[in-house]
């Protein structure tokens, strides 16, 4: 049911707040990889996983965040996912060596998956249908806005205060969200509470998506293929993925629903989206 008025305005300024959160931390972190990397004794390769480790986490629930929504709640999946973030930033900003940072971070990663897809999902029902133009863009000012100010944000905090506080910032955002979804976000209905689990798509997805996120991350700086673990998790990528197309196509309830492909707005809007993360990244 669409909102109206000043309940409008601020949940269309929470959904984006909780969004920006996921958005900044993908590369707010960066420019203080080497201060990490001082102040825990890390080597190069071992620190970039702080980055690749919150990449591969957030592409293995972003596909699934759809169906989670269903199941356990739109508006509960989404507070969770904010609460969950925020703590695990706080335990980033508290890492005492880079095991603890790259598991929490991974942590951190498994949460924001949830923020981006559902946070989209809550404004386009908060707005009536000939107002969904201006919503959309507000959300993506927002996601342009996320990783360009984040990089600016990183150095700041680490040229005044120190890196952990680039994981602290989350903390005051993370809680006013929090309170906002709770108090002002409507409840959705679990459509799928009582639908089998399909824990073999779950699996294959993310054995594809993760493999295949870590390949890109990972691939240039060990030669590609010239290195067994890129060219196994490359194959493992490849098998997974059609194997995981093959599952979703032949089961009920599929954990991502092939079938709206089918629309050819949605599949145009897929491709535009493909073509974009391509020529800016």
């Amino acid at each position: 049911m669409a909102e109206k008025g000043f309940r409008k305005w601020i949940v269309t300024f929470t959904v984006i707040a909780a969004a920006l959160l996921e958005l900044i931390d993908t590369t707010i972190v960066n420019v203080s990889l080497p201060d990490i990397m001082g102040n825990l004794g890390a080597t190069l390769d071992g620190v970039g996983w702080v980055v690749t480790g919150y990449a591969v986490a957030n592409v293995v629930i972003l596909p699934m965040s759809g169906w989670l929504g269903n199941r356990f709640g739109r508006k509960n999946y989404f507070l969770f996912s904010i609460v969950t973030f925020t703590a695990f930033s706080f335990f980033c900003g508290h890492a005492t060596s880079l095991n603890e940072l790259i598991l929490f971070r991974i942590l951190q990663g498994f949460a924001g998956g949830g923020l981006l897809s559902t946070a989209q999902a809550i404004l386009l029902e908060a707005w009536p249908p000939e107002e969904i133009g201006i919503a959309t863009a507000l959300f993506g000012l927002g996601a342009v806005v996320g990783p360009t100010v984040g990089p600016t944000i990183g150095g700041y905090i680490n040229d005044h205060f120190s890196w952990p506080w680039i994981f602290y910032v989350n903390i005051p955002v993370g809680a006013i969200a929090s309170f906002c979804v709770y108090t002002f976000i409507r409840k959705t209905p679990k459509y799928e509470k009582h639908q089998p689990v399909d824990w073999w798509g779950i699996a294959l997805l993310a054995s594809c998506v993760g493999s295949l996120q870590t390949v890109l991350e990972k691939g240039e700086r060990e030669d590609w293929f010239s290195t067994p673990y890129i060219t196994v998790l490359a194959f493992t990528a490849l098998v997974s993925g059609l194997l995981f197309i093959w599952r979703e196509l032949s089961v009920d309830h599929p954990i991502v629903n092939f079938k709206i492909l089918r629309y050819r707005s949605f599949s145009v809007g897929m491709f535009t989206s493909f073509v974009l993360g391509l020529v800016l990244y």
